[in-house]
């Protein structure tokens, strides 16, 4: 898959070699932000056509997109696309365009249930699919969703969920935690990828890094992103720390000092290292030489 994959009989997710540490929204319309978006540090970019659009844009961003995509020059950046909803008088002929456009994937937006993913399928054939989390059934269909044929990657849309529940976001985001918990346990369980809602204060740093921070923790691949300025806190915050690389090169060269030893435990740092600890640390060695190809490219 294009974003994460799961290792085989550990059931931990790693990147896979395009890293999600940082996914950038960017209006489809607008040609100097796509022309600028090539130089960008961006893991990923989500081309939207839905909600940066004004209905009487969406035709015009579409042909736009075409034709940058067509000229190359994203590197190795994950190139997704967010169409209109299929429900929507421009949902049809996004999913048309897409499925001929030079992207990597295509973004649903309000999903509610497999048969939605099924719907666009039909439409785009075997283009990687994303799922956009953001209404209650959603939520609560998570791991359907997620089972569906075609599904690569599950982005949440934390303003929409917010707005459906009637509550608010800030204070650490304990409202949306179960959402947040039950879509990325899905994500998980079906081996595909699972990005973070974005967060609104672009300009707040510390806001932003805490969020990073939390998303990080909870075992989310990475972050959605509304301006350039967030790219770098993502970036930095969802990378693997130079500790936690020594510290998982230490617990792998002990873990297999004492499997040679006839041994299946070793001891780093007064702490016990089994083999689910040392699937951990090859995931973040995996992820950290994802990142570093990545930024070499």
């Amino acid at each position: 898959m294009s974003g994460a994959t799961k290792l085989p009989d550990e059931g931990i997710m790693a990147l896979s070699d395009r890293p999600l540490r940082s996914v950038l929204y960017i209006p489809a319309s607008k040609g100097r932000a796509l022309e600028k978006a090539r130089d960008l540090p961006a893991d990923a970019i989500i081309f939207d056509l839905e909600d940066a659009m004004a209905p009487d844009e969406k035709a015009a961003a579409r042909a736009l997109l075409a034709e940058d995509l067509a000229h190359g020059g994203y590197g190795r950046r994950l190139r997704i696309v967010r169409i209109n909803a299929l429900s929507t008088a421009w949902g049809a002929e996004d999913a048309a365009a897409i499925a001929r456009m030079d992207c990597d994937a295509v973004l649903l937006p309000k999903v509610e249930s497999p048969r939605d993913i099924d719907d666009l399928r039909a439409l785009t054939g075997s283009l990687p699919i994303w799922a956009m989390m953001e209404s209650p059934r959603g939520v609560l269909n998570a791991l359907a969703i997620a089972d569906a044929a075609g599904m690569e990657g599950f982005v949440l849309g934390t303003n929409d969920l917010a707005k459906d529940l009637g509550c608010d976001t800030g204070g650490g985001r304990a409202q949306l935690m179960s959402a947040l918990q039950t879509c990325l346990l899905a994500a998980r369980a079906a081996g595909i990828a699972c990005v973070d809602g974005v967060f609104n204060a672009f300009r707040d740093e510390d806001g932003l890094r805490a969020e990073c921070a939390q998303g990080r923790d909870l075992g989310m691949d990475g972050k959605t992103l509304i301006h350039p300025l967030q790219i770098a806190i993502a970036n930095e915050v969802f990378a693997p720390s130079s500790d936690a690389v020594d510290l998982a090169r230490r617990q792998i060269a002990a873990f297999d000092e004492a499997l040679a030893k006839g041994e299946a435990v070793a001891v780093v740092d007064g702490k016990i290292v089994e083999n689910l600890h040392v699937a951990t640390a090859r995931a973040t060695l995996a992820r950290a030489a994802a990142i570093a190809a990545m930024e070499s490219a």
